[in-house]
Protein backbone atom coordinates (compact mmCIF):
# COMPACT_ATOMS: atom_id res chain seq x y z
CA UNK A 1 0.00 0.00 0.00
CA UNK A 2 1.26 3.54 -1.04
CA UNK A 3 0.00 6.58 0.56
CA UNK A 4 1.35 9.89 -0.23
CA UNK A 5 -0.43 12.99 1.21
CA UNK A 6 0.10 17.08 1.49
CA UNK A 7 -0.45 17.24 5.13
CA UNK A 8 -0.53 14.69 8.28
CA UNK A 9 -3.38 15.07 9.06
CA UNK A 10 -5.50 13.87 5.66
CA UNK A 11 -3.25 11.17 5.86
CA UNK A 12 -4.29 9.91 9.13
CA UNK A 13 -8.01 10.67 7.82
CA UNK A 14 -7.44 8.57 4.92
CA UNK A 15 -5.89 5.92 6.84
CA UNK A 16 -8.24 5.86 9.50
CA UNK A 17 -11.35 5.38 6.47
CA UNK A 18 -9.32 2.76 5.15
CA UNK A 19 -9.05 0.63 7.97
CA UNK A 20 -12.16 -0.96 7.98
CA UNK A 21 -11.50 -1.99 4.36
CA UNK A 22 -7.92 -3.42 4.33
CA UNK A 23 -7.31 -6.67 5.37
CA UNK A 24 -4.06 -8.82 4.80
CA UNK A 25 -1.55 -5.39 4.96
CA UNK A 26 2.19 -6.30 4.49
CA UNK A 27 3.94 -3.08 3.76
CA UNK A 28 2.75 0.53 4.46
CA UNK A 29 4.92 3.32 2.88
CA UNK A 30 4.53 6.79 1.59
CA UNK A 31 4.79 10.54 2.21
CA UNK A 32 3.61 11.04 5.59
CA UNK A 33 4.50 14.12 5.82
CA UNK A 34 4.96 14.19 9.53
CA UNK A 35 8.38 15.71 11.32
CA UNK A 36 9.02 13.50 14.50
CA UNK A 37 12.31 13.01 16.30
CA UNK A 38 11.72 9.54 16.22
CA UNK A 39 13.01 8.93 13.13
CA UNK A 40 14.20 12.28 12.58
CA UNK A 41 17.22 13.49 14.48
CA UNK A 42 17.56 16.58 12.88
CA UNK A 43 14.25 17.57 14.32
CA UNK A 44 13.86 17.69 18.82
CA UNK A 45 9.87 17.60 19.07
CA UNK A 46 7.23 14.36 19.22
CA UNK A 47 4.28 15.12 17.03
CA UNK A 48 1.04 13.59 18.69
CA UNK A 49 -0.16 12.62 15.30
CA UNK A 50 2.74 10.18 15.39
CA UNK A 51 1.07 8.21 18.38
CA UNK A 52 -2.56 8.36 15.56
CA UNK A 53 0.13 6.77 12.65
CA UNK A 54 1.39 4.18 15.16
CA UNK A 55 -1.88 3.17 16.53
CA UNK A 56 -3.25 2.40 13.15
CA UNK A 57 -0.18 0.57 12.05
CA UNK A 58 -0.33 -1.20 15.06
CA UNK A 59 -3.57 -2.42 13.97
CA UNK A 60 -2.42 -3.66 10.96
CA UNK A 61 0.20 -5.87 12.39
CA UNK A 62 2.95 -3.56 11.12
CA UNK A 63 6.02 -1.59 12.41
CA UNK A 64 8.19 1.34 11.68
CA UNK A 65 11.95 -0.20 9.98
CA UNK A 66 13.96 1.91 11.34
CA UNK A 67 17.71 2.44 9.74
CA UNK A 68 20.64 2.54 11.68
CA UNK A 69 22.03 5.01 10.16
CA UNK A 70 19.19 7.68 9.32
CA UNK A 71 19.51 9.35 5.68
CA UNK A 72 17.24 12.03 4.67
CA UNK A 73 14.28 11.46 2.25
CA UNK A 74 13.03 14.52 1.36
CA UNK A 75 16.08 17.14 0.15
CA UNK A 76 14.73 20.90 0.16
CA UNK A 77 15.28 22.97 -2.82
CA UNK A 78 15.84 26.43 -0.50
CA UNK A 79 19.40 26.66 0.91
CA UNK A 80 18.39 27.81 4.32
CA UNK A 81 15.93 25.18 4.99
CA UNK A 82 17.29 21.59 6.19
CA UNK A 83 17.00 18.34 5.01
CA UNK A 84 14.25 15.84 6.52
CA UNK A 85 12.67 12.80 7.10
CA UNK A 86 9.28 12.25 5.81
CA UNK A 87 9.26 9.09 3.54
CA UNK A 88 8.85 6.32 6.42
CA UNK A 89 7.66 2.39 5.60
CA UNK A 90 6.23 0.24 7.72
CA UNK A 91 6.90 -3.39 7.73
CA UNK A 92 4.62 -6.94 9.21
CA UNK A 93 5.78 -7.78 12.49
CA UNK A 94 7.30 -11.21 13.45
CA UNK A 95 8.75 -11.46 9.08
CA UNK A 96 11.88 -12.82 8.71
CA UNK A 97 12.28 -11.86 5.58
CA UNK A 98 11.06 -9.07 5.50
CA UNK A 99 12.06 -6.70 8.00
CA UNK A 100 14.69 -3.81 7.10
CA UNK A 101 14.60 -1.35 4.05
CA UNK A 102 17.30 0.76 2.33
CA UNK A 103 16.79 4.60 1.39
CA UNK A 104 18.19 5.68 -2.54
CA UNK A 105 19.20 9.79 -2.32
CA UNK A 106 21.38 9.25 -5.63
CA UNK A 107 18.08 7.86 -7.35
CA UNK A 108 15.67 10.98 -6.79
CA UNK A 109 17.48 12.59 -9.78
CA UNK A 110 15.05 16.22 -10.49
CA UNK A 111 12.87 14.88 -7.41
CA UNK A 112 13.23 15.86 -3.94
CA UNK A 113 12.42 13.05 -2.23
CA UNK A 114 14.75 9.69 -2.35
CA UNK A 115 13.57 6.41 -3.37
CA UNK A 116 12.96 3.70 -0.76
CA UNK A 117 13.02 -0.03 -1.31
CA UNK A 118 13.00 -3.44 0.25
CA UNK A 119 14.26 -6.61 -0.86
CA UNK A 120 11.25 -9.62 -1.26
CA UNK A 121 13.06 -13.34 -1.08
CA UNK A 122 11.35 -15.23 -3.74
CA UNK A 123 12.40 -19.10 -3.53
CA UNK A 124 11.92 -20.99 -6.73
CA UNK A 125 9.73 -23.90 -6.62
CA UNK A 126 9.54 -26.58 -9.12
CA UNK A 127 6.09 -27.14 -10.84
CA UNK A 128 5.52 -29.86 -12.49
CA UNK A 129 4.73 -30.28 -15.74
CA UNK A 130 4.63 -33.74 -16.79
CA UNK A 131 3.29 -36.52 -15.45
CA UNK A 132 2.74 -40.37 -15.60
CA UNK A 133 -0.72 -41.54 -16.88
CA UNK A 134 -2.51 -44.23 -18.72
CA UNK A 135 -4.28 -42.80 -21.94
CA UNK A 136 -8.52 -44.39 -21.83
CA UNK A 137 -9.30 -46.68 -23.82
CA UNK A 138 -5.35 -47.01 -25.48
CA UNK A 139 -3.53 -49.68 -26.52
CA UNK A 140 -1.10 -49.31 -23.29
CA UNK A 141 -4.07 -49.39 -20.89
CA UNK A 142 -5.09 -52.80 -22.74
CA UNK A 143 -1.88 -54.53 -21.59
CA UNK A 144 -1.82 -52.93 -18.21
CA UNK A 145 -4.90 -54.74 -17.67
CA UNK A 146 -3.63 -57.93 -19.61
CA UNK A 147 -0.12 -58.05 -17.50
CA UNK A 148 -1.72 -57.30 -14.44
CA UNK A 149 -4.47 -60.60 -14.94
CA UNK A 150 -1.50 -62.69 -16.17
CA UNK A 151 0.61 -61.84 -13.04
CA UNK A 152 -1.72 -62.03 -10.24
CA UNK A 153 -3.23 -65.28 -11.79
CA UNK A 154 -0.08 -67.12 -11.14
CA UNK A 155 -0.06 -66.00 -7.19
CA UNK A 156 -1.12 -68.87 -4.75
CA UNK A 157 -3.69 -67.28 -2.03
CA UNK A 158 -5.02 -70.89 -1.11
CA UNK A 159 -3.26 -71.39 1.69
CA UNK A 160 -3.33 -67.44 4.15
CA UNK A 161 -2.83 -69.19 7.70
CA UNK A 162 -1.09 -65.66 9.21
CA UNK A 163 -1.58 -62.15 8.84
CA UNK A 164 2.18 -62.43 7.46
CA UNK A 165 1.28 -64.20 4.29
CA UNK A 166 -1.64 -62.22 4.02
CA UNK A 167 0.69 -58.88 4.28
CA UNK A 168 3.44 -60.55 1.64
CA UNK A 169 0.51 -61.66 -0.38
CA UNK A 170 -0.94 -57.43 -0.73
CA UNK A 171 2.42 -56.39 -1.24
CA UNK A 172 2.49 -59.01 -4.33
CA UNK A 173 -0.34 -57.37 -5.45
CA UNK A 174 0.84 -53.86 -4.68
CA UNK A 175 3.92 -54.71 -6.61
CA UNK A 176 2.41 -56.20 -9.95
CA UNK A 177 -0.01 -53.25 -10.20
CA UNK A 178 3.15 -50.49 -9.74
CA UNK A 179 5.35 -52.52 -11.81
CA UNK A 180 2.77 -52.90 -14.70
CA UNK A 181 1.91 -49.22 -14.26
CA UNK A 182 5.28 -47.75 -14.28
CA UNK A 183 6.09 -50.31 -17.43
CA UNK A 184 2.81 -49.23 -19.79
CA UNK A 185 2.19 -45.58 -18.93
CA UNK A 186 3.89 -42.48 -20.55
CA UNK A 187 4.86 -39.15 -19.03
CA UNK A 188 2.62 -36.57 -20.91
CA UNK A 189 3.26 -32.37 -20.67
CA UNK A 190 0.62 -30.46 -19.19
CA UNK A 191 0.05 -27.07 -20.53
CA UNK A 192 -2.70 -24.51 -20.63
CA UNK A 193 -3.07 -26.17 -24.22
CA UNK A 194 -3.29 -29.39 -23.39
CA UNK A 195 -6.47 -30.55 -25.01
CA UNK A 196 -8.32 -34.45 -23.42
CA UNK A 197 -8.96 -35.00 -27.57
CA UNK A 198 -5.54 -34.84 -28.51
CA UNK A 199 -4.70 -38.44 -29.50
CA UNK A 200 -1.16 -39.83 -31.34
CA UNK A 201 -3.16 -39.49 -34.47
CA UNK A 202 -3.24 -35.89 -33.80
CA UNK A 203 0.99 -35.93 -32.85
CA UNK A 204 1.84 -37.67 -36.15
CA UNK A 205 0.21 -35.83 -38.67
CA UNK A 206 1.77 -32.34 -36.96
CA UNK A 207 5.42 -33.91 -36.84
CA UNK A 208 4.50 -34.71 -40.56
CA UNK A 209 3.66 -31.25 -41.30
CA UNK A 210 6.51 -29.63 -39.56
CA UNK A 211 8.64 -31.68 -41.43
CA UNK A 212 7.07 -31.27 -44.26
CA UNK A 213 5.60 -27.61 -44.38
CA UNK A 214 3.68 -28.24 -47.41
CA UNK A 215 -0.09 -27.00 -48.02
CA UNK A 216 -1.32 -30.88 -47.99
CA UNK A 217 0.05 -31.58 -44.75
CA UNK A 218 -1.46 -28.95 -42.96
CA UNK A 219 -4.96 -30.00 -44.78
CA UNK A 220 -4.56 -33.84 -43.61
CA UNK A 221 -3.84 -32.64 -40.36
CA UNK A 222 -6.79 -30.03 -39.69
CA UNK A 223 -8.85 -32.87 -40.88
CA UNK A 224 -7.21 -35.44 -38.11
CA UNK A 225 -8.03 -32.57 -35.54
CA UNK A 226 -11.71 -32.09 -36.51
CA UNK A 227 -12.25 -36.16 -36.41
CA UNK A 228 -10.47 -36.67 -33.13
CA UNK A 229 -12.60 -33.97 -31.43
CA UNK A 230 -15.71 -35.16 -33.52
CA UNK A 231 -15.45 -38.51 -31.90
CA UNK A 232 -14.16 -37.61 -28.50
CA UNK A 233 -17.02 -35.01 -28.01
CA UNK A 234 -19.74 -37.87 -29.64
CA UNK A 235 -18.21 -40.29 -26.94
CA UNK A 236 -18.66 -37.75 -24.10
CA UNK A 237 -22.24 -36.44 -25.38
CA UNK A 238 -23.31 -40.75 -25.29
CA UNK A 239 -21.82 -40.96 -21.46
CA UNK A 240 -23.49 -38.39 -20.46
CA UNK A 241 -27.22 -38.93 -21.91
CA UNK A 242 -27.30 -42.70 -22.09
CA UNK A 243 -24.72 -43.37 -18.84
CA UNK A 244 -25.40 -40.97 -16.27
CA UNK A 245 -28.68 -39.94 -17.80
CA UNK A 246 -27.68 -36.30 -17.28
CA UNK A 247 -28.34 -34.43 -20.34
CA UNK A 248 -29.11 -31.12 -18.47
CA UNK A 249 -24.94 -31.44 -18.18
CA UNK A 250 -24.44 -30.42 -21.01
CA UNK A 251 -25.80 -27.16 -21.02
CA UNK A 252 -23.92 -23.72 -20.25
CA UNK A 253 -26.22 -23.02 -17.09
CA UNK A 254 -25.01 -26.20 -14.99
CA UNK A 255 -21.21 -25.13 -16.19
CA UNK A 256 -18.56 -25.39 -13.13
CA UNK A 257 -17.87 -21.70 -11.69
CA UNK A 258 -15.10 -20.17 -12.49
CA UNK A 259 -13.38 -19.44 -9.11
CA UNK A 260 -10.60 -16.53 -8.81
CA UNK A 261 -7.01 -16.53 -9.09
CA UNK A 262 -6.32 -16.31 -6.01
CA UNK A 263 -8.16 -15.64 -2.60
CA UNK A 264 -6.83 -16.07 0.95
CA UNK A 265 -8.20 -18.38 3.46
CA UNK A 266 -9.46 -16.74 6.42
CA UNK A 267 -9.80 -18.38 9.72
CA UNK A 268 -11.42 -17.02 13.18
CA UNK A 269 -10.65 -13.20 11.88
CA UNK A 270 -7.08 -14.22 10.57
CA UNK A 271 -5.36 -15.16 7.12
CA UNK A 272 -3.85 -18.52 6.34
CA UNK A 273 -0.57 -17.25 4.91
CA UNK A 274 1.82 -19.94 5.27
CA UNK A 275 0.95 -23.71 4.31
CA UNK A 276 1.50 -24.37 8.06
CA UNK A 277 -1.06 -22.78 9.12
CA UNK A 278 -3.18 -23.72 6.72
CA UNK A 279 -2.57 -27.08 6.97
CA UNK A 280 -4.01 -26.82 11.28
CA UNK A 281 -6.89 -25.11 10.16
CA UNK A 282 -7.87 -27.81 7.77
CA UNK A 283 -7.02 -30.59 10.21
CA UNK A 284 -8.85 -28.73 13.27
CA UNK A 285 -11.76 -28.02 10.90
CA UNK A 286 -12.72 -31.35 9.50
CA UNK A 287 -11.62 -33.49 13.11
CA UNK A 288 -13.69 -31.57 15.32
CA UNK A 289 -15.19 -34.11 16.91
CA UNK A 290 -11.74 -36.23 17.87
CA UNK A 291 -11.33 -35.21 21.37
CA UNK A 292 -15.02 -35.40 22.29
CA UNK A 293 -16.49 -37.37 25.34
CA UNK A 294 -18.68 -40.55 24.08
CA UNK A 295 -21.52 -41.71 25.98
CA UNK A 296 -20.99 -45.67 25.59
CA UNK A 297 -24.01 -46.63 28.22
CA UNK A 298 -26.34 -46.10 25.46
CA UNK A 299 -25.11 -49.32 24.19
CA UNK A 300 -26.92 -51.09 26.83
CA UNK A 301 -30.15 -50.07 26.02
CA UNK A 302 -29.67 -52.19 23.03
CA UNK A 303 -30.80 -56.05 22.89
CA UNK A 304 -28.69 -58.52 22.60
CA UNK A 305 -28.87 -61.20 20.02
CA UNK A 306 -26.69 -64.45 19.93
CA UNK A 307 -23.69 -64.72 17.72
CA UNK A 308 -24.48 -65.43 13.92
CA UNK A 309 -21.49 -67.36 11.87
CA UNK A 310 -20.10 -65.38 9.25
CA UNK A 311 -19.94 -67.20 5.66
CA UNK A 312 -17.35 -67.44 3.67
CA UNK A 313 -17.57 -64.72 0.58
CA UNK A 314 -19.13 -65.98 -2.86
CA UNK A 315 -18.19 -64.87 -6.56
CA UNK A 316 -21.61 -63.30 -7.17
CA UNK A 317 -21.14 -60.88 -3.87
CA UNK A 318 -17.93 -59.32 -5.87
CA UNK A 319 -19.33 -59.00 -9.22
CA UNK A 320 -23.03 -57.63 -7.98
CA UNK A 321 -20.79 -55.33 -5.72
CA UNK A 322 -18.56 -53.68 -8.46
CA UNK A 323 -21.35 -53.31 -11.09
CA UNK A 324 -22.64 -50.14 -10.28
CA UNK A 325 -18.98 -48.75 -9.53
CA UNK A 326 -18.37 -45.67 -11.81
CA UNK A 327 -15.63 -46.27 -14.18
CA UNK A 328 -15.01 -42.18 -14.02
CA UNK A 329 -14.35 -42.11 -10.39
CA UNK A 330 -10.63 -41.00 -9.46
CA UNK A 331 -8.43 -43.81 -8.53
CA UNK A 332 -6.49 -44.45 -5.38
CA UNK A 333 -2.52 -44.13 -4.27
CA UNK A 334 -2.67 -47.47 -6.06
CA UNK A 335 -3.80 -45.62 -9.24
CA UNK A 336 -6.39 -48.22 -10.12
CA UNK A 337 -9.62 -46.87 -11.65
CA UNK A 338 -12.22 -49.33 -11.47
CA UNK A 339 -12.95 -50.01 -15.03
CA UNK A 340 -9.67 -51.62 -14.43
CA UNK A 341 -10.92 -53.73 -11.82
CA UNK A 342 -13.75 -54.39 -13.37
CA UNK A 343 -11.45 -56.65 -16.33
CA UNK A 344 -9.19 -58.13 -13.63
CA UNK A 345 -12.20 -59.72 -11.62
CA UNK A 346 -13.52 -61.16 -14.90
CA UNK A 347 -10.82 -63.91 -14.64
CA UNK A 348 -12.02 -66.71 -12.94
CA UNK A 349 -8.38 -66.87 -11.24
CA UNK A 350 -7.96 -63.10 -10.16
CA UNK A 351 -11.47 -62.94 -8.50
CA UNK A 352 -10.63 -66.51 -6.74
CA UNK A 353 -7.65 -64.81 -5.51
CA UNK A 354 -9.68 -61.52 -4.18
CA UNK A 355 -12.13 -63.57 -2.41
CA UNK A 356 -9.13 -65.60 -0.83
CA UNK A 357 -7.91 -62.04 0.61
CA UNK A 358 -11.30 -60.99 1.79
CA UNK A 359 -11.76 -64.34 3.75
CA UNK A 360 -8.26 -63.88 5.16
CA UNK A 361 -9.08 -60.48 6.21
CA UNK A 362 -12.07 -61.69 8.19
CA UNK A 363 -10.36 -65.45 9.41
CA UNK A 364 -7.55 -63.70 10.72
CA UNK A 365 -9.06 -60.66 11.99
CA UNK A 366 -6.23 -57.82 10.27
CA UNK A 367 -7.04 -55.30 7.95
CA UNK A 368 -3.57 -54.74 5.72
CA UNK A 369 -1.71 -51.38 5.84
CA UNK A 370 -1.68 -51.20 1.87
CA UNK A 371 -5.97 -50.79 2.54
CA UNK A 372 -5.44 -48.09 4.57
CA UNK A 373 -3.12 -46.09 2.68
CA UNK A 374 -5.00 -43.11 1.24
CA UNK A 375 -4.50 -39.44 -0.31
CA UNK A 376 -6.62 -36.67 0.54
CA UNK A 377 -8.07 -34.40 -2.43
CA UNK A 378 -9.46 -30.51 -1.13
CA UNK A 379 -12.19 -29.46 -4.13
CA UNK A 380 -14.35 -26.50 -4.26
CA UNK A 381 -18.27 -27.25 -3.51
CA UNK A 382 -19.87 -25.47 -6.57
CA UNK A 383 -21.48 -22.27 -6.85
CA UNK A 384 -20.20 -20.35 -3.62
CA UNK A 385 -20.47 -16.94 -3.65
CA UNK A 386 -16.74 -16.35 -1.83
CA UNK A 387 -13.95 -19.04 -1.21
CA UNK A 388 -12.51 -17.70 1.45
CA UNK A 389 -13.52 -19.83 4.37
CA UNK A 390 -12.97 -23.48 4.44
CA UNK A 391 -16.41 -24.63 4.83
CA UNK A 392 -16.66 -23.65 0.82
CA UNK A 393 -14.59 -26.88 0.12
CA UNK A 394 -14.94 -30.71 0.88
CA UNK A 395 -12.08 -33.28 1.41
CA UNK A 396 -12.31 -36.33 -0.43
CA UNK A 397 -10.66 -38.95 0.11
CA UNK A 398 -9.00 -41.39 -2.05
CA UNK A 399 -8.32 -45.30 -1.35
CA UNK A 400 -6.63 -48.04 -2.88
CA UNK A 401 -9.23 -50.07 -5.15
CA UNK A 402 -9.40 -53.25 -4.05
CA UNK A 403 -9.60 -52.30 -0.54
CA UNK A 404 -12.68 -50.01 -1.34
CA UNK A 405 -14.24 -53.27 -3.49
CA UNK A 406 -13.88 -55.34 -0.28
CA UNK A 407 -15.22 -52.62 1.73
CA UNK A 408 -18.27 -52.60 -1.05
CA UNK A 409 -18.65 -56.48 -0.34
CA UNK A 410 -18.68 -56.14 3.73
CA UNK A 411 -21.03 -53.26 3.72
CA UNK A 412 -23.69 -54.98 1.16
CA UNK A 413 -23.18 -58.40 3.72
CA UNK A 414 -23.65 -56.39 6.99
CA UNK A 415 -26.99 -54.94 5.42
CA UNK A 416 -28.57 -58.09 4.28
CA UNK A 417 -27.50 -59.26 7.49
CA UNK A 418 -28.90 -56.47 9.82
CA UNK A 419 -32.31 -56.07 8.25
CA UNK A 420 -33.34 -59.65 7.67
CA UNK A 421 -32.56 -60.29 11.48
CA UNK A 422 -34.31 -56.69 12.37
CA UNK A 423 -31.36 -55.21 14.22
CA UNK A 424 -32.49 -51.62 12.29
CA UNK A 425 -35.77 -49.54 13.04
CA UNK A 426 -38.41 -49.37 11.23
CA UNK A 427 -37.66 -45.73 10.94
CA UNK A 428 -34.42 -45.84 10.02
CA UNK A 429 -34.37 -44.56 6.40
CA UNK A 430 -30.90 -42.79 5.62
CA UNK A 431 -28.18 -45.39 3.55
CA UNK A 432 -29.91 -48.86 3.34
CA UNK A 433 -30.93 -49.80 -0.13
CA UNK A 434 -34.41 -49.78 -1.37
CA UNK A 435 -35.43 -46.52 0.90
CA UNK A 436 -35.79 -43.53 -0.94
CA UNK A 437 -37.09 -39.75 -0.39
CA UNK A 438 -40.42 -40.91 -0.97
CA UNK A 439 -40.55 -43.23 1.70
CA UNK A 440 -38.78 -40.65 4.15
CA UNK A 441 -41.89 -38.32 3.47
CA UNK A 442 -44.17 -40.76 3.75
CA UNK A 443 -43.01 -41.41 7.52
CA UNK A 444 -42.78 -38.15 8.08
CA UNK A 445 -46.52 -37.55 7.19
CA UNK A 446 -47.28 -40.33 8.86
CA UNK A 447 -45.79 -38.98 12.44
CA UNK A 448 -47.75 -36.00 11.39
CA UNK A 449 -50.95 -37.58 10.77
CA UNK A 450 -50.82 -39.43 14.26
CA UNK A 451 -49.35 -35.98 16.32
Amino acid sequence: MNVYSDSSHSTIKYLKNMELNIRNLLIMTGDFNIHDSLWDPSYSFHSSTSDDLFAIADSFNLFLSFLTEQVPTRFSDNANDSNSVLDLMFLQCDSEEINSHVIHPDWRLTSDHASLTITIPIIEKHITTRKRTLIKNSVEEDDFVNEVIVSFSKVDTSNISSISDLDEIILSWADIVDWSWSKHSKFINITKRSKSWWNDKCSQDLANYRVIKSVESWKTFRKTVKLSKREFFDLKIQEIANKRHGPWELMNWVNKKKLPAIEIIQHNGSSCLELNDLWQVLYLSFNSAQFRSIDESILNECNLFSPMTWLKFSEEEFSHAIINCKDSSAPGPDKMSWGHLKCIIKDKSCLKNFICIANACFDLGHWPNHFKESKTIIIPKPNKSSYNSLKSFRPIVLLNTLGKLIEKVIGERLQFQVILNNFIHQSQLGGLKFKSTTDTGIALMHFIHTG
